[in-house]
């Protein structure tokens, strides 16, 4: 895991770093002109839409495997009892609402702080040429979708929600097999999702070059005005997700019944483990601490909730993902219809349930692209993106491990309230 880890945020400062060279020399570009003019740009345009298509062809296999896995997990631990049943529970709303909660908040920034002029220029940039979007189809069309006649044609016309329920109901059909047969099908599909993630980090090795060569045609036509655009989107997607773990602190309040003040000291320490590591994992054993010593919640609710929370819940998932494919329709001009946007809605809160434990670079596309072809926006600005992904991520980490705990003191309800300071 540590070398993994090394790896990923090597390859994240490659990537940065690509991104910053690609639209410096598309700036200079863009005043003094390529060798070889047009043919140039298509062929390094080409480049990035070659290793774009690579990680695309990952997509379906990869939802589906960890969407089924995910759900299978799941189902398993709400058997374990009670109290497991509880926070699965408990779970289960909070995304419901972090997902209503991301729609509003990524409205209401971009309302208030939309993307300069210079975001259509960057619309062009990374648009393929011919790229059509549809107007959103009647509710009822949305309806005929959910369960799709044909799960293989789905897959093939990337019609994703319908892909996303029926990897729902596959896998909590899974467990209700007999475990002779539920292990060797979990096992299969677990095999799939591993083998599409190798996949997907051998395609990430190459790219600094795909993120080169996108940002250079960027750079060649929005110029120095996309870096103001990439701020722009940190900022907004940063904010979302501070919002929504901030949010935690009344609801542990309310809910958990301990105050504010003693919230905040148990989950500073946490906070620390996860904004240097960006792991909800590392911190894990200072929640455990922290909860029981803070928060009066018993080791055995602790020992079961928090390892539970990291491995199926991170409230912050589909507040970013869902905001980060909102952030996509805004610079393409696209107005999601009320078919497109549930579809985007339902499609963000499950697939949190798949991706949860992936590695950022992996998991921002197995997350976003579902949830962006369900709204029928376009991938071209994804890698940009991921570019610049490591400063939100920090702030996804933050939200998880506060929410994590708040969650725990939730669930261990009003009994053993600790004493109040």
């Amino acid at each position: 895991m540590p070398k993994t880890r090394r790896f990923l945020t090597s390859l994240s400062v490659q990537v940065l770093s690509a991104l910053a060279l690609g639209l410096v020399v598309g700036m200079i570009a863009q005043r003094w002109g390529l060798p070889g003019g047009a043919e140039t740009a298509d062929f390094i345009q080409s480049i990035g839409q070659l290793w774009l298509n690579a990680l695309r062809m990952t997509i379906i296999p990869l939802v589906f495997s960890l969407l089924v896995t995910g759900v299978a997990s799941i189902a398993d631990a709400a058997k374990a009892g009670r109290m497991a049943m509880k926070a699965v529970a408990w779970f289960a709303v909070l995304i419901a609402f972090s997902v209503c909660y991301s729609v509003a908040v990524s409205y209401g920034l971009l309302t208030l702080w939309p993307v300069d002029a210079a975001g259509a220029k960057l619309l062009l940039a990374a648009a393929p040429d011919g790229a059509q979007v549809g107007a959103g189809a009647p509710f009822g069309e949305f309806l005929k979708t959910i369960a799709p006649s044909n799960p293989i044609k789905a897959a093939a016309e990337d019609a994703i929600l319908g892909i996303v329920v029926f990897a729902v109901f596959f896998g909590f059909a899974a467990s209700r097999l007999p475990e002779r047969l539920r292990l060797p099908l979990t096992t299969f599909f677990e095999a799939v999702g591993e083998t599409m993630i190798i996949i997907v980090r051998w395609v990430l090795v190459a790219a600094p070059i795909g993120v080169f060569a996108l940002s250079l045609g960027v750079g060649l036509t929005a110029g120095a005005s996309a870096a103001g655009v990439l701020l722009h989107y940190v900022v907004v997607i940063s904010l979302s997700c501070i919002g929504i773990g901030l949010l935690f602190y009344p609801l542990v309040m309310v809910f958990g019944r301990v105050s504010l003040g003693r919230f905040a000291r148990a989950a500073a320490p946490a906070q620390v483990v996860a904004f240097s590591t960006q792991s909800s994992l590392a911190s894990l054993p200072v929640m455990v601490e922290r909860a029981v010593d803070m928060l009066g919640v018993k080791r055995a609710t602790a020992g079961l909730v928090l390892p539970l929370a990291v491995a199926v819940f991170r409230i912050t998932s589909p507040v970013a993902n869902l905001g980060v494919a909102l952030y996509c329709a805004h610079l393409f001009g696209i107005q999601p219809g009320a078919g497109q946007l549930i579809a985007a809605m339902l499609t963000a809160a499950l697939i949190s349930v798949g991706t949860v434990g992936l590695p950022g670079q992996v998991s921002f596309f197995a997350s976003i692209a579902p949830i962006c072809i369900a709204m029928g926006v376009p991938l071209e600005m994804l890698p940009l993106l991921l570019a610049v992904e490591v400063i939100p991520d920090i702030f996804r980490t933050l939200g998880n491990v506060t929410a994590d705990l708040a969650v725990t003191r939730m669930v261990q309800g009003q009994d053993d309230v600790p004493a109040q300071s």
